[in-house]
């Protein structure tokens, strides 16, 4: 049964408005969606073995990070998402197996690229999912825990603060004054974002019990209650605020080695603070943002 609407009664305003909503369910939500997805963070992943190409069971795991981008892409759409732009943000950053995501939305591959995991993020966007998520480096719990590199880095700090993957996105995003809404991972990475940004959507797909054991949802399992958070986080996304940090603003990128640093060295940009690490300062975000790009991609090798 229909409810019946005075609208007579109404002022204009009130009256166009509630017009409006009566025959456009979805006005005031969110149109615009970006969705980064990592590996680590999945249901099962718990070692190398599922990570990347010369690992045994890495073929099967794509299809669940695809299955849990799905996942995401599915409830954002139930909740009334018109645009969906979704970043292959792991390894060599071509993992989503293409042909099983849906026809009308953009995917994001390889790198380098702007703003990193969260490429193609900017103030068009209404919010900012971040599925299969891990722990920092710093943090002594979590599976799979490091930031942005494993082989290289020991800790990233933005003014003072040692921050997760998942940190770093936020407050790029938040540059743009769009909120993280959802993330999905283990229990250490989902906390060090929610202690992070506050108000969160979250699933937690697995319970870390080291850095290569976890006790885990099945992938279906964990697809099903991505999908349902996905839209319960589109639906509420106006409660969402995003995460600001004003500049200027220090970042200080450790070392695992010396000469990264002695070499960083010889930039006017950069003052090397201790053995391990340097500091740049940038006005805003996307300055660092900017030249972290750098600091993870640059060789002298690059080819072609």
């Amino acid at each position: 049964m229909k409810a019946y609407i005075n609208y007579k009664r109404l002022k204009p305003l009130t009256f166009v408005t509630g017009l409006l909503l009566t025959f456009i369910p979805n006005l005031g939500q969110a149109q615009k969606i970006l969705i980064s997805v990592d590996m680590e963070g999945l249901a099962g992943v718990v070692t190398e073995q599922q990570l990347g190409p010369s690992g045994f069971e890495y073929q099967r795991f794509r299809q669940f990070m695809t299955d849990e981008a799905n996942a995401a892409i599915d409830g954002a759409l139930a909740a009334g998402a018109t645009e969906i732009v979704v970043a292959d943000a792991h390894g060599n950053g071509q993992n989503l197996l293409l042909e099983k995501l849906p026809e009308d939305i953009m995917v994001i591959r390889s790198w380098p690229r702007r703003f990193g995991m969260v490429a193609g993020i900017d103030d068009t966007f209404d919010g900012v999912m971040l599925i299969g998520y891990h722990s920092s480096t710093t943090n002594k719990e979590g599976v799979r825990a490091h930031t942005f590199s494993s082989a290289r880095l020991t800790d990233v700090q933005l003014n003072d603060i040692s921050v997760s993957e998942g940190m770093w996105a936020a407050v790029v995003t938040g540059h743009f004054d769009v909120p993280i809404i959802l993330v999905t991972g283990d229990d250490i990475a989902i906390k060090e974002v929610k202690d992070f940004v506050g108000d969160v959507e979250t699933v937690m797909v697995k319970e870390a019990m080291g850095f290569h054991s976890a006790k885990t949802m099945t992938p279906a399992a964990g697809a099903k209650a991505i999908r349902a958070a996905s839209e319960k986080a589109v639906r509420r996304i106006r409660d969402f605020k995003p995460y600001k940090m004003p500049g200027p603003i220090n970042l200080d990128v450790s070392y695992k080695h010396y000469r990264p640093t002695e070499a960083l060295d010889y930039l006017s940009i950069v003052d090397r603070i201790d053995s391990h690490t340097i500091r740049f300062t940038g006005d805003d975000m996307v300055a660092v943002a900017d030249f972290f790009v750098f600091l993870l991609e640059y060789t002298s090798y690059l080819e072609p």
